[in-house]
């Protein structure tokens, strides 16, 4: 390994406030790999569970019996929130102190670090639950083909800054100011995935925990690679509330249309798009929308629908469910508004997080534990089995196994996808809420005890 040099960057300032970033690398940094938000190769993880569909599924693998930890990097300097992605042979991390680290995906060797604008001290803010320091919460996404990483950091004074990395070395190539047009970003958090589509990065809002302050969902657009021009935006007409927060952020279908899930709004006498499922055009412009027809009690109780995203499925099925755990299928063409889904089943206490799916099964993040799904190309629904209670972090499924922690206990699990019993079991450290793995092949990534952590299936 060489020895670590820092590099002085000169930041290129497209708008807003001005954000210091220093880069150090060690190592040197691996070629970024052509590919984009929606891979095809088994080695890339570039976005929140892996493609735009918010599927999680990975590399196939032969059955194992155990798993051996592959590697595990230096500790970073902060808390890990947002999931790990993957691109070029490289693992990104970022931490809520605004730092973006690269590391090996084979070695863990640290390749670059950059350091972005100061984070805001939590105390500093009306409410919120994420402590000492918040800085960048929701996952970040790469463009392999363009050879950058896009990441959200909320910095002092407090403003939420979009910039783009060079995947290769951490340099800053552009950055702006991407809060709401007339937001207060105080009271705004960004903890749902970025989504690279369209040629924009969006970036979606809601609250803090807590709901103080004038807060409502929002979605704003900035044009990918310089992140010049215009933004575009969408805000949730609801009166209050109505956040955009589920980990992972938006989906987008084949022809560019994104679907987002908004939480419960301020209790109101009319409906104003809170607990909802809209569909979005690559502008932000309202094409259609769906809510429950209970969306009034769900506003009232902070059940929502917004504690996890959409999941877009074969036969241009969507998915979705909530707080309730009750989980609903959506045709995609066709939302149809209130109480339009195709069919509804309560599944457990409550889902949060992220989906995932293959072969035709559904796999559920719940609250007391992992279920399992049918749901065929015309949105019916079968409940299979339900895991151990403990592992209620969103999974994935890779290597022939469905994937899911015990944020509690820092445990991994991997579970039959045929009966969810576990096979096999590791704990690893201390892990945030709503953590989330990633996988490069059939190596299992995931932000434990204060670092990154590979573990191979045998």
């Amino acid at each position: 390994m060489r020895p670590i040099a820092a590099l002085a960057l000169l930041a290129i300032v497209v708008s807003g406030c001005a954000s210091p970033a220093t880069v150090t690398a060690s190592a040197s940094p691996s070629a970024a790999a052509s590919a984009t938000a929606s891979p095809a190769a088994d080695t890339e993880w570039p976005t929140y569970h892996r493609d735009n569909a918010r599927t999680g599924t990975g590399a196939a693998g032969p059955p194992f019996t155990s798993v051996d930890m592959a590697w595990q990097s230096g500790t970073v300097d902060g808390d890990v929130y947002a999931a790990p992605i993957i691109a070029g042979g490289s693992v990104i991390v970022a931490t809520e102190r605004n730092s973006v680290y690269a590391f090996d995906a084979r070695s863990g060797a640290t390749q670059w670090r950059a350091t972005l604008g100061p984070p805001v001290d939590a105390s500093t803010l009306p409410c919120g639950n994420i402590r000492p320091v918040t800085g960048i919460t929701g996952t970040p996404v790469a463009d392999p083909a363009a050879g950058l990483v896009y990441v959200v950091a909320f910095e002092q004074p407090a403003h939420h800054e979009l910039y783009a990395l060079d995947l290769a070395s951490g340099a800053v190539r552009a950055h702006r100011t991407v809060d709401g047009p007339g937001s207060d970003p105080q009271v705004h958090q960004e903890r749902a995935a970025l989504t690279l589509a369209n040629g924009f990065v969006y970036v979606a809002f809601g609250g803090l925990a807590g709901d103080c302050g004038q807060y409502h969902g929002w979605v704003v657009g900035a044009r990918a690679g310089s992140l010049s021009g215009d933004l575009v935006s969408y805000q949730v007409p609801s009166p209050r509330e109505a956040g955009i927060w589920a980990p992972s952020g938006l989906a987008v279908d084949v022809d560019g249309r994104l679907f987002v899930a908004i939480g419960n709004g301020a209790d109101a006498p009319t409906y104003s798009f809170s607990n909802a499922v809209v569909r979005l055009s690559p502008e932000l412009r309202v094409e259609d929308w769906w809510a429950p027809s209970d969306w009034q009690s769900l506003d009232r109780t902070d059940s929502d629908i917004g504690s996890i995203g959409p999941t877009l499925l074969p036969g241009a099925i969507v998915v979705a469910a909530g707080k309730s755990g009750t989980l609903y299928t959506l045709r995609a063409a066709d939302l149809g508004h209130t109480g339009a889904e195709i069919a509804k089943e309560r599944v457990c206490a409550g889902v949060y997080g992220g989906f995932a799916f293959a072969a035709g099964v559904l796999y559920v993040p719940c609250t007391d534990g992992p279920a399992a799904v049918q749901v065929g190309t015309d949105g019916a629904l079968r409940s299979l089995w339900r895991g151990p209670r403990a592992a209620s972090g969103p999974p994935i499924v890779v290597a022939g196994a469905v994937w899911a922690v015990d944020p509690a206990a820092g445990t991994v699990y991997a579970l039959d996808p045929a009966s969810g019993q576990v096979r096999v079991q590791r704990q690893l450290g201390a892990m945030q809420h709503f953590t989330t793995l990633a996988a490069f092949g059939t190596e299992i990534l995931v932000a434990a005890g204060g670092r990154l952590v590979a573990l191979l299936p045998r």
